[in-house]
């Protein structure tokens, strides 16, 4: 099974990016164009999830955590993809959708 972008998230994955936060818009302008060193990629799929930002050179996931994430179904979800990420040996860093 192929890990990394799958062709079917194709569509998902350019929405998200089309329809992507302020907060997002604002750290993208900072993670994009390799400015801090590495290069990091929006809305990168991994597995049958969705990166919002990811640095293959550093295997970290940086998530922008909205308001579903703070509802029960939210962080459920959360802590099966985090489990799922860190299977992977990735790091997970998540800030606050503010």
């Amino acid at each position: 099974m192929k890990v990394f972008n799958q062709r079917i998230q194709k569509s998902k994955r350019s929405q998200l990016r089309s329809d992507c936060s302020k907060a997002e818009q604002i750290l993208w302008r900072y993670l994009s164009r390799s400015q801090l060193g590495v290069k990091f990629r929006r809305q990168h799929g991994i597995g049958v999830y969705i990166a919002d930002f990811y640095c293959p050179e550093k295997k970290l996931v940086i998530e922008v955590d909205g308001d579903s994430h703070y509802q029960e179904s939210g962080k459920l979800h959360d802590r099966i993809r985090d489990n799922f990420f860190v299977e992977q040996g990735l790091i997970i860093l998540r800030f606050i959708n503010n």
